[in-house]
């Protein structure tokens, strides 16, 4: 029993402690009084991003979200990351002691950054990258002892490089200032910093060289400094940096040989120079490097004989020396780098024959060969075969005028791309490529091969781009291609093939692009030039996800089917030079995202459709004809009355046509008069009852049971669509304040009587509802002063409704193009700030925003202006809403005629660049009042970025300049603006600026414009 007793009592003391222990750890840490004081004043200033992040943490700081305290309550952690706080950060945030670690990346954060922050003693690791903090970043007074990890990439800094940084803070290990504006020469005084491991320096405008005092900086493994503009020779002191890992110098303008130094740099993986001026040859201490797995030097001057020693590059995985000038042939020794995957050795002097040794290559995934002068196409494919892994091939501009045979034993089983352009083989399709049945990429263009194409193409399920264009193909066009899947549903696809870095070239015509990646190239079937007959089948209207038909240059019959508007995604058709008849269908006007349309030279006729992005196609796309001209007269029995003839739609020699043309011509200039004085003072309408679709009253009752859905950067509290309906009377055309290509946008006055702007979509809304979502609420995260804000959105049925801060001032376009008086309201200090404002919000959708946004349609009716005309972009990011087919990168949105970059009617690919031109477009709007192309203006005048080429040619600039805003005064300004939209224009996209640099050189003109 006593010992019953005793174990009875050991267990009550055991539950005793347990409980108090657990009560003890329970008790939440209470914020330090000091810290308490600090941190309010940090909410009240950022109290509408973060409320709801704290709204439970008023009275006890230390259980805030994203805030971490010590035992004593001090905080010691401040990590709130990409909760979108926005202004400028206060100085209590300097008033945390105990900070060791400051993390306020991802977000919207301006200014400067508080002198205080600066003296932290206890901070180990600041991170304030990826915002917009700007001006000079001063470290004369910084001390910062206790810091290790200094990050501020991805803002607006400029000025020198802060080279006081490692005069108290000794221990820092790493140190990012890449991608901000800092001037001046790589500074020495970093040679301080000797506990350094990683410097990041790329992307800003260092010259000069790199100093000698680094090679102290024996901890060093990553050093990035590409994309500036450093130059002259390589110093040699960077073999000395022996924990070197990664060494990033690309894109800069050094010269000389590499000198011949990293013997000792035993850790090197990552050697990394193309696109500088390096001539001579590969240094010994690279090419027999065991611990490199990454050796790219392509695009320089290095040439000689290409020797590697791939028996000591056991680690060698990428090998990419393409655009040089190596000699001689293949090395046969490659295989024998066992761990190679990738081989680009493009456009060099090289000759002969694939080695017989690739025969062992078990690991390589890509090779390319383009435009090496390699011979026996048939010795190259039986040795590439036995290349099990091998995905990716390109040998365009090879085996001249070879037979390209069809050897039944070959079989490529793991090919995805196979590219042969440009090589004028002859012979017909092998049959060996239906057993690849993994390929996703086709290119046989610019050949001489013939016969029929084959009917089992359609078996090809992953298939996304076919280009057999520019051959002598006869007979039909396989109806089994219209079953080809993965044109159909993206689902099919694979995944992306193997491809890295390296460059894809594409010849059309002699010209080429190209593009960073496979999976950037648009779904395509092209089949132009060739000698093909019969009809265009219906059924091609099944491929919704193709972005590109070309059939130009065949001879193909019969009628355009009106199904072919079932190609949702469509944005290039072409079916010119062909023998088609009937008429073009009107459904074609429902291809929303069709940019570039040809039918010239067919023998078509009937009207020409004037809906959809019908009026922005050039006289040329019609050309060649028997188009009427006037829709009442192509019911005529004489149907020769009025046609488009081969240099005109335009009617010669028909003086009933000229009368007709004159009276039409007077009663649309007085109706448009009229409407135009009684217009609303906001942008176009265009035609509201064509276009409008009212709900119907069946469904009303349904529809305002829809859920809208607002998000937490809204300023209109609750909101209910039937709110929506009454306060636009039921989508009323009265209340149309902007149409656009996703449809119109309604002006809404709330029961509080606040406005906002109601976009409701048009086209095919084809993403499930979770899809939508995500897309939307990712819009939602872009938020930045010149965006107009996405507050929320709707969705009942096949009804898409974004709601969008209402602009008071309507657009741009409407201020400089459509407004009696608007040009002369708009001074230069104003359309300077727009111009600002609008390469701002451009900026933070290129490089900021999270995910990237392209915006893929610049131009002045999409930059909107508030009460102050303050500029807004509108309509980023919709193209993802109407026709989910891609990521930010690759989907590419209509454009605009007189805003589109040249290089978008070659390769249908949107780029960053791109959207760097049509704001070049914008820049001359402002500068000139006038519009990109104005059919009214005598010839030779009517295209604006050619006029203004040609004045500043001719030396006459100040004539371009609007007279409205030009004076003396104002004559530097805006010739160096000038001078800007033209760098934007250039014809060649890497040499566009970066919507970062238009921001700086555009903060400039607005602070010297303050100073005067």
């Amino acid at each position: 029993m006593g010992l019953q007793n005793f174990f009875s009592i050991l267990l009550l003391l055991s539950a005793i402690f347990l409980r108090f222990h657990l009560s003890c750890s329970q008790t939440p840490l209470i914020c330090h009084s000091n810290d308490s004081e600090a941190f309010h004043d940090f909410h009240r200033t950022f109290t509408s991003q973060i409320h709801s992040l704290h709204a439970n943490c008023s009275s006890n700081c230390c259980s805030c979200t994203g805030l971490t305290c010590d035992s004593s309550g001090r905080v010691v952690k401040i990590e709130l990351v990409g909760i979108k706080l926005a202004g400028q950060l206060p100085n209590s945030i300097a008033r945390f002691e105990h900070l060791r670690v400051l993390n306020l990346s991802s977000n919207c954060l301006t200014g400067s950054i508080p002198l205080a922050l600066f003296h932290l003693p206890h901070l180990e690791v600041f991170d304030l990258s990826f915002n917009r903090f700007l001006g000079n970043f001063s470290t004369g007074t910084l001390h910062l002892p206790s810091l290790r990890i200094l990050n501020v990439s991805r803002n607006l800094f400029n000025g020198v490089l802060p080279f006081h940084i490692c005069i108290n803070s000794t221990f820092i290990e790493v140190l990012n200032l890449s991608f901000n504006d800092f001037l001046g020469v790589f500074p020495f005084q970093l040679a301080d910093c000797v506990s350094l491991k990683r410097l990041h320096l790329e992307s800003n405008f260092i010259s000069g060289g790199i100093p000698n005092e680094i090679s102290g900086l024996r901890k060093l493994t990553h050093l990035s400094v590409q994309n500036n503009k450093l130059s002259g020779s390589l110093n040699r002191i960077v073999g000395n940096l022996r924990s070197l890992v990664r060494l990033d110098l690309s894109s800069n303008e050094f010269f000389g040989e590499i000198p011949d130094v990293f013997y000792n740099s035993l850790n090197l993986s990552f050697f990394v120079a193309e696109s500088n001026r390096f001539s001579g040859r590969i240094p010994k201490s690279l090419s027999n490097s065991a611990s490199l797995s990454v050796l790219n030097l392509r695009n320089n001057s290095i040439g000689g004989n290409l020797d590697l020693n791939c028996s000591a590059m056991k680690s060698l995985v990428t090998l990419d020396l393409g655009s040089n000038r190596f000699q001689g042939f293949i090395p046969s020794n490659l295989p024998s780098c066992t761990q190679l995957r990738s081989i680009n050795l493009a456009r060099n002097n090289l000759g002969g024959q694939i080695p017989e040794t690739f025969r062992k290559f078990q690991s390589l995934t890509y090779l390319s060969l383009t435009n090496t002068s390699i011979v026996n196409v048939s010795s190259a494919l039986n040795i590439l075969q036995h290349c099990q892994s091998l995905s990716t091939v390109v040998l365009t501009f090879n085996f001249h005028g070879e037979v390209l045979g069809d050897d039944p034993n070959l079989h490529f089983k793991s090919l995805q791309v196979f590219i042969i352009a440009n090589c004028r083989l002859k012979g017909v399709i092998p049959q060996w490529l239906r057993s690849s049945n993994k390929l996703q990429f086709l290119d046989l263009s610019w050949n001489r091969l013939g016969g029929n194409i084959p009917s089992w193409f359609g078996e090809f399920q992953f298939m996304f781009y076919l280009d057999l264009s520019n051959n002598s193909f006869v007979g039909g066009i396989p109806k089994e291609i219209t079953q080809m899947k993965s044109y159909i549903d993206r689902n099919f696809l694979l995944d992306e093939p193997v491809s890295p870095d390296f460059s894809l070239f594409v010849k059309r015509n002699g010209t080429g692009w190209q593009y960073n990646q496979v999976w950037r190239f648009p779904p395509t079937l092209d089949l132009g030039f060739n000698n093909l007959s019969g009809p265009i089948w219906p059924e091609l209207g099944n491929l919704k996800q193709i972005m590109v038909l070309d059939l130009k240059f065949n001879s193909l019959s019969g009628s355009i089917s009106s199904s072919l508007s079932g190609m949702v995604s469509l944005e290039t058709l072409d079916l010119s030079h062909n023998k088609l008849s009937g008429t073009i269908p009107p459904s074609l006007q429902k291809l929303n995202f069709l940019s570039k349309f040809s039918v010239a030279y067919n023998q078509l006729h009937g009207a020409i459709p004037k809906g959809g992005q019908f009026h922005s196609f050039p006289n040329s796309s019609f050309e060649g004809n028997n188009f009427c001209v006037q829709d009442d007269l192509c019911a005529s029995s004489d149907g020769d009355a009025l046609v488009v003839t081969h240099k005109s739609r335009m009617v010669t020699g028909s003086l009933i046509g000229i009368i007709v043309g004159v009276i039409f011509g007077i009663i649309f200039l007085a109706t448009f008069v009229v409407v135009f004085m009684l217009r609303p003072p906001r942008g176009r309408v265009g035609d509201p009852e064509n276009e409008v679709s009212n709900i119907d009253n069946k469904d009303l009752e349904e529809v305002k049971t829809g859920l809208v859905v607002l998000f937490q950067n809204n300023d209109n509290g609750s909101l209910s669509l039937e709110d929506i309906l009454k306060s636009t009377n039921d989508f009323d055309q009265e209340n149309i304040i902007g149409c656009g290509g996703f449809g119109l946008v309604y002006k809404a006055t709330l029961p509080d009587g606040r406005k906002v702007a109601i976009k409701r979509l048009s086209g095919d809304c084809g993403q499930m509802d979770r899809e939508f979502q995500a897309e939307i609420e990712t819009l939602s995260r872009a938020q930045h002063p010149n965006l107009v804000l996405l507050q929320g959105y709707c969705m009942y049925k096949n009804d898409r409704l974004l709601i969008y801060s209402y602009m008071e001032n309507g657009s741009l376009d409407y201020w400089l193009h459509e407004k009696p008086d608007g040009s002369s309201c708009l001074d230069w200090d104003t359309r300077l700030q727009i111009a600002r404002g609008a390469a701002g919000g451009l900026a933070y959708l290129h490089q900021f925003c999270e995910p990237h946004i392209l915006h893929r349609d610049i131009k002045s009716s999409n930059i909107l202006l508030d009460k102050n005309f303050k500029a807004h972009l509108a309509d980023f990011g919709l193209a993802r809403l109407i026709l989910p087919y891609d990521t930010h990168v690759t989907t590419d949105l209509v454009g605009t005629l007189g805003y589109i970059p040249p290089e978008y009617g070659q390769s249908s690919i949107a780029t960053y660049r791109g959207d760097v031109y049509s704001f070049g477009v914008v820049l001359l709007e402002l500068l000139t009042g006038k519009r990109p192309i104005d059919m009214c203006r005598p010839k030779g005048l009517r295209d604006l970025i050619s006029w203004v080429f040609q004045m500043r040619k001719d030396k006459k600039v100040s004539e371009v300049f609007d007279p409205f805003v030009y004076d003396k005064k104002n004559e530097m300004a805006m010739v160096e603006v000038l001078d800007i939209a033209c760098l934007c224009l250039c014809k060649v996209p890497k040499e566009r600026p970066s919507t970062q640099q238009l921001v700086t050189w555009l903060d400039k003109q607005s602070q010297l414009k303050m100073r005067s």
